[in-house]
């Protein structure tokens, strides 16, 4: 399969490296300056698992002359309506879109431009970062991409999906009910989230206060109550694992939301918690801490547009 990996970033760049390192027919999607710097250096990985240094094909939005079997879409929420018009040319009547994006929003809108035939729903397990030379760097060796067709079915579009993706470097899984494992990803990142967000620490650093960790619960019980009323209950098992995480004192796990918040970038809060809350508000389940969070990031988000319209 011809695979166009959409975003060189943390999880793009990670995903994509290890599919050109294992020989699958991957082109990056990238701009002319993020181009010419990965035609000059490569795409360099810090992994648990090997590190590596890989020359991936790259090409621009311009470049783009005939639809690919793959988009791997893995860009940050808030890119995702200039990425939409980057990458549409690449669609064509048989590709099949794979978004590791949090939250349900993308695919609305994925789904209102390209039809929801073309989308897949995907689930992305990997915590990496870019570090200050440039290079990708995987902070836990937890791996994983699931994918399913979003109403559940068997196809063989899923299957032959399915038979290039395994074997390159990670773990990967066909879901039957994929729209439960987003749901149940977006309870866990959203709670975590705000946590981290709202009272700024790590895990650890949350339960060794006093009071910290019954905070947090609150936050998993608010976020699992508005997944209920859509239609997507966790399981107990889950929640009680949910729970237990929030008890380690001796945790340093933070959220991908949390670190970009310390270095100053743009934060998914609108996609991971404004989108939550909005259908929680459909169904008359309110969830004030996950409120105070949205409006603390949003402040955040706001100050900082405020900067950049400043500098300019």
């Amino acid at each position: 399969m011809r695979i166009l990996v959409v975003g060189a970033g943390a999880v793009g760049g990670y995903f994509g490296g290890r599919l050109v390192q294992a020989g699958r027919d991957v082109t990056f999607l990238v701009r002319p300056r993020r181009a010419e710097q990965l035609n000059a250096k490569g795409l360099e990985i810090l992994s648990p698992h090997g590190d590596i240094t890989v020359h991936p094909k790259t090409v621009t939005p311009a470049q783009i002359t005939s639809p690919y079997d793959v988009i791997l879409l893995c860009v940050k929420s808030y890119a995702l309506p200039a990425a939409i018009g980057d990458f549409a040319t690449a669609v064509g009547p048989q590709s099949m879109i794979l978004p590791t994006l949090n939250g349900m929003k993308h695919i609305d809108l994925l789904a209102a431009r390209f039809g929801q035939a073309a989308v897949l729903g995907g689930v992305c397990l990997v915590s990496t970062e870019i570090d200050s030379e440039g290079r990708l760097r995987q902070l836990a060796g937890f791996q994983k991409l699931v994918y399913g067709e979003l109403d559940g079915s068997t196809t063989s579009r899923l299957e032959a999906l399915d038979a290039s993706l395994r074997g390159a470097g990670f773990d990967t899984a066909v879901s039957r009910d994929i729209l439960s494992d987003m749901w149940r990803k977006w309870v866990q990142l959203s709670s975590l989230g705000a946590a981290n967000c709202l009272f700024r620490g790590s895990v650890g650093q949350i339960a060794s206060v006093a009071g910290g960790s019954d905070l947090a619960i609150l936050l998993i019980r608010e976020c699992s109550g508005i997944a209920a009323a859509c239609g997507y209950p966790p399981s107990k098992s889950f929640l009680k694992q949910q729970t237990a995480l929030f008890l380690d004192r001796d945790s340093q796990l933070t959220s991908s939301m949390y670190r970009d918040l310390k270095g100053g970038a743009p934060v998914e809060a609108d996609a991971i918690l404004g989108d939550l809350l909005d259908r929680g508000r459909k169904h008359s389940v309110t969830a004030p801490l996950l409120q105070a969070a949205y409006v603390s990031l949003s402040i955040y988000q706001s100050s900082l547009a405020h900067t950049s319209a400043a500098s300019r």
